[in-house]
């Protein structure tokens, strides 16, 4: 025993459910250590034995040499007396009450089992749930901490002989991978109605699609809608049929060759689109294929993704497929089977399912590239719920987040878990998978949360459900500005400590002001703890509110009014008005009568996509805006003028940028030029105000947030245009800009020490 020492090392991070233990088992042994490796409810727990040189470089193996799915946040390292173990083991799994660890989000299959997928000597081939431990469900499987099969949706399946060697062999790359199975011991998938299972209910389901028929796919996470692609009569049903307006589908293509053929792929974008996180990444149209135009009318915008689960890969063929959330418009993902063919029924001709239950739904991740890197739309599978590492220790709180893109989060010590996405908070059952999803999570992650959090808005589900919750369970309940919390939210996200506060540009739709106006043009000086109001643009009386978001025409005549400038008929917005509404809406301007003043910028794009006679009608949420954008002619222009006020609040006037719209519009200068110069000019307006804000504070960080920046031509604008001026910008890369990142920023702002 001489010389010899013995660590223990405590393990935090990703490293449960991800080969982790097997690593460490070859690791201690290739270094010659003996003692064991087990999972605790709050990560790994190792002890070491040997000589101390080994032990050193076992810490910094340990490290620098992960499994690929992986990641250490901290080990903490305690000297302790040798026991003169004689070997190491891997021992079984022990849970505990109160910690909790994180968990890996659901990732594609791997290279080496797809290999084995389509090998015909391997005892899985064609087999659709094929998996190890580097790949496959984690997440939607999970019923509890620590990741064992006991506590999955797998524990219905007892493994045979073959899987059960597999699993209990170290060396093995299945060795306890949870969700390992084959074909005579696994899940099994079949086609309803019928009487087919297996590769026939498989073959049958490529035939319907190929047939032109609909077909909704039981997945990872949830149903999938499915059709052919470049067949316009079925894009057209399932448009029908699911009440989806012009909004664009996801396609699903067999490779990156085929995405190719239908659009522009960068060399950042295909090392997305072939990540393990398998996002639905949005790319450039190409012109003249044969998909269909119904796909995504009215964009340039197509959004692709690749197959990330077994199943999708024996199902694509040689035309891509539309792949969308099952579900009808506005309601939850379905998951269980005899849910799905009672309420997609109407939707579906055909359902190809199988019995891996999903505990919790996982809708697919949305995400565009930007300056070569991410910038997430709709952050679920493959992301979620991998949490955020705050910049400090913080109670325990929940945040519910807004009404629309809805998710919540918890936070617990340094991290702040987010939910995946769950849907907009507008009715009962999208409030029951909110209430299904928290509780999962609470579960996993041992929350009790001291406090709990939500948005100023009276009229939001999520506030009212807040109020019930904190009554209901006797907490204090906090109420954070919409705004603050976008601001907040990328704060964080940065790992900014906040001791000091950033200039927060936050531009967005709608969000409920403390002076009870529509806001979401706003330029804030935010930290976590309060805000100054130091800009926004004009306030605009909007009738009937929210509600006008769906006739940008509408918000179009009521800029115009606001502006002083006329409604000639032939203007775009005035012509796509009936003579009997153009009188309502004047008489409503005049009087006040129901109308709502906002400062929005998601409001103003409204107008301007109308004015220019791009977009009169919304049928899904800021189509005006992506239509706008889409239409802007790439080459640099000069952008149209704000008018700035004096005082302590800034006003940016939108006055003389319509009016020039307006003239120039009558002079024929084309939509796309126009587009141009106002995506220009609303870049110019942000930053002079942020230089005049630094010269009167001194402050350097500038912050681009709010659902306004998806538009990747306006951010790459106003970035480029603060950087030349010396700023420091904050952008989003973790969470989305848009409402969807809210609930990390109400967490940070109600979390205390």
């Amino acid at each position: 025993m001489n010389g010899i020492a013995r660590w223990r090392l405590q393990v935090q991070g990703v490293v449960q459910g991800v080969g982790f233990r097997p690593f460490v088992y070859t690791l201690a042994s290739r270094h010659g250590l003996r003692g064991f490796v087990a999972n605790r409810s709050d990560g790994v727990h190792i002890e070491v034995e040997g000589q101390p040189d080994a032990l050193e470089q076992f810490h910094a193996d340990l490290q620098s040499q992960l499994p690929p799915l992986a990641h250490i946040d901290s080990v903490l390292v305690q000297s302790v007396a040798p026991q003169g173990d004689s070997s190491f083991e891997i021992h079984e799994s022990a849970a505990q009450t109160g910690p909790s660890t994180p968990v890996s989000p659901d990732v594609a299959t791997c290279p080496d089992c797809l290999q084995e997928l389509f090998d015909p000597a391997d005892r899985r081939y064609l087999y659709p749930f094929i998996n190890c431990t580097n790949c496959g469900p984690r997440f939607t499987i999970i019923r509890d901490i620590p990741y064992d099969r006991p506590l999955t949706t797998m524990a219905a399946f007892a493994m045979c002989p073959a899987c059960a060697a597999e699993y209990r062999d170290p060396r093995n790359r299945r060795y306890h991978a949870q969700p390992n199975a084959c074909p005579a011991c696994g899940p099994q998938v079949w086609l309803h109605p019928g009487n087919q299972s297996g590769s026939a209910a498989l073959e049958a389901g490529r035939q319907a699609l190929a047939a032109g028929r609909i077909v909704a796919i039981k997945g990872i996470g949830g149903f999938h809608l499915a059709c052919d692609a470049t067949n316009s009569d079925a894009v057209q049903e399932l448009r029908s049929r699911k009440g989806r307006g012009d909004k664009p589908f996801a396609v699903m293509a067999r490779n990156l060759e085929q995405v190719r053929q239908f659009a522009e792929v960068s060399e950042e974008e295909a090392a997305l689109l072939t990540s393990r996180e398998r996002p639905i990444l949005l790319l450039r149209r190409k012109e003249g294929t044969s998909l269909s135009p119904l796909v995504a009318p009215g964009t340039a915008l197509l959004g692709f993704l690749l197959p990330y689960s077994p199943l999708h890969h024996l199902l694509l063929t040689d035309r891509p497929l539309i792949m969308t959330s099952g579900n009808l418009s506005d309601e939850p993902i379905c998951r269980v089977n005899e849910e799905a063919i009672q309420r997609l029924s109407p939707l579906a001709d055909l359902f190809l399912l199988h019995n891996r239950e999903i505990h919790v739904v996982c809708d697919d991740s949305v995400t565009r590239i930007h300056e070569g890197r991410e910038l997430p739309l709709r952050r679920a599978r493959g992301y979620a719920p991998l949490p955020v590492r705050l910049p400090r220790s913080a109670e325990t709180v929940l945040a519910v987040g807004g009404e629309l893109k809805s998710t919540f989060c918890l936070t617990k010590g340094r991290y702040a878990y987010l939910s995946p996405h769950i849907g907009d908070m507008e009715n009962l059952e999208t409030q029951q998978a909110f209430e299904r999803s928290l509780a999962h999570l609470q579960s996993i992650f041992r929350c009790t949360p001291q406090r709990v959090i939500c948005d100023l808005h009276p009229g939001y589900l999520s506030t009212r459900w807040a109020t019930k919750f904190s009554q209901e369970n006797g907490i204090p309940l906090l109420q954070v500005q919409h705004h603050h919390a976008h601001v907040a939210s990328l704060m964080a996200e940065h790992g900014l400590e906040g001791s000091q506060p950033v200039i927060g540009v936050s531009f967005d739709g709608t969000g409920y002001g403390t002076d009870g106006a529509i806001w979401g043009g706003e330029i804030l000086l935010a930290d976590y703890s309060s805000f100054r109001r130091a800009a926004r643009l004009n306030y605009v009386p909007l009738p009937g509110g929210d509600a006008a978001v769906k006739r940008p025409y509408r918000i179009a005549l009521t800029h115009l009014h606001a502006a002083g400038i006329p409604w000639l008929p032939d203007l775009p917005c005035v012509a796509a008005a009936s003579a009997q509404e153009l009188t309502v809406l004047q008489r409503q301007m005049e009087t006040g009568f129901h109308c709502v003043p906002a400062s929005s910028m998601g409001r103003l794009f409204d107008a301007v996509a109308s004015l220019l006679g791009i977009c009169h009608l919304a049928s899904y949420e800021a189509q005006a805006a992506i239509e706008l954008e889409m239409r802007a002619e790439s080459q640099p222009v000069e952008g149209y003028p704000f008018a700035l006020s004096e005082g302590s609040e800034i006003v940016m006037d939108s006055t003389p940028v319509l009016r020039s719209i307006v003239r120039e519009l009558q002079g024929g200068i084309p939509p796309a030029v126009i587009s141009a110069r106002f995506h220009a000019g609303v870049a110019d307006c942000a930053v002079s105000v942020c230089k005049r804000l630094r010269r009167e504070t001194g402050l350097q960080r500038a912050a681009l947030t709010g659902g306004v920046f998806q538009n990747v031509l306006l951010l790459q604008l106003t970035k480029a245009r603060l950087l030349q001026a010396g700023f420091e910008v904050l952008t989003h890369r973790i969470v989305p800009p848009n409402d969807g990142g809210l609930a990390l920023g109400q967490a940070v702002i109600g979390a205390k020490d």
